[in-house]
């Protein structure tokens, strides 16, 4: 995930608030498991409910570039999508006069990832509607109730946080019948994190500045791939810091092979950030030799700053088979596939 992206948080909230303003809602609480589960449940036995996917990507080359004036590196990424994906629901309904917008925001945890607990004004999607309906100059009296179910692990360096920012725009703008390609809507993502707009397109493209800016789309590829996470996380801005100390910058030769690649078999796995990142947390670079020993993984590597490292596997057998391991050493593990997916309303 980009430096910008990463200095936002992804984390999710359990209770709802207002949204009358950028910087209006509740504080954070605690609410009872069933609860949560009620409201899931309400939300998505809903006719109105807007079901969108928010899928989770790797990046196959990572090349980052000198500071600039304001902090932040120039950046040369290929991003690919993965099948594996968070979902978002969005139920409208109608508010009391003068109320504005209003927003809720659930979070549920699946398939063993830890539950977070964070206001939800802080979350990306929760910004990315109030950003959106400032955009479009939204001022009808309503309540959006959002349902976001994680299956995609936080600060990860699988952009969880900003696929799920997309998946609330496109769901917002589903339920505000703007079109799905309304220009405000990319240039709101583009507001929110340098990953967001990525998943408006999904797939796998080649993206420089910040990581925001498309040069060409690439050819997607079906291959399997296996995710292990540690425990352990990494500082995004300590990981930069430490790669300012001893840059390895991407050769000239290396950059124009990637500027010709066409399909995304073609890009050499490739990342100038994941020393840095497996100096400050050494369990990272271990996850990387175990994974490159397994049988049926061809190569392995961080994506972009961690903690998850990706395998690209001979088969989905070899990816399951991988997976399967590492849970049994106490990691987090999951097989996959790279995929043409992006942010989309799914029909129910």
């Amino acid at each position: 995930m980009s430096e910008q992206t990463e200095r936002d948080a992804e984390r999710c909230p359990a209770d709802g608030g207002n949204a009358a303003g950028a910087d209006a809602g509740a504080d954070s609480a605690v609410i009872d498991e069933a609860v949560a589960t009620a409201r899931a449940a309400r939300v998505k036995g809903s006719p109105a409910a807007i079901k969108v996917i928010a899928p989770a990507k790797v990046n196959l080359h990572l090349g980052v570039g000198p500071a600039g004036a304001d902090g932040f590196h120039e950046v040369e990424t290929v991003l690919h999508a993965l099948a594996l994906h968070d979902v978002l629901y969005v139920q409208p309904s109608a508010a009391a006069s003068g109320s504005g917008l209003t927003l809720e925001l659930t979070c549920t945890f699946h398939e063993g990832l830890p539950a977070v607990e964070i206001a939800q004004e802080d979350n990306l999607a929760y910004r990315a509607v109030v950003a959106l309906a400032h955009a479009v100059g939204r001022q009808e009296d309503e309540h959006l109730t959002m349902l976001l179910e994680k299956r995609i692990p936080v600060q990860a360096g699988l952009g969880g946080g900003s696929s799920n920012a997309a998946a609330a725009l496109v769901g917002a703008a589903r339920a505000w019948g703007i079109s799905a390609d309304d220009p405000r809507i990319e240039a709101t993502a583009r507001t929110l994190g340098a990953d967001v707009a990525f998943f408006l397109h999904g797939g796998c493209g080649l993206y420089r500045g910040r990581g925001d800016e498309l040069v060409h789309a690439l050819t997607p590829s079906k291959r399997s791939v296996v995710l292990v996470k540690p425990d352990a996380g990494v500082s995004t801005a300590r990981a930069y810091a430490a790669f300012d100390a001893d840059p390895q910058y991407v050769s000239a030769e290396e950059r124009a092979a990637l500027a010709e690649a066409e399909d995304a078999s073609a890009v050499a796995l490739r990342n100038n950030l994941a020393p840095a990142a497996e100096a400050l947390v050494p369990e990272l670079a271990d996850v990387r030799a175990w994974l490159e020993g397994q049988p049926g993984v061809e190569a392995a590597m961080l994506s972009g700053s961690g903690s998850a490292t990706f395998a690209v596997c001979e088969s989905l057998d070899a990816a399951f088979a991988a997976a399967t391991a590492a849970g049994k050493r106490g990691w987090w593990a999951r097989a996959t596939a790279l995929s043409s997916a992006r942010t989309a309303v799914i029909p129910r």
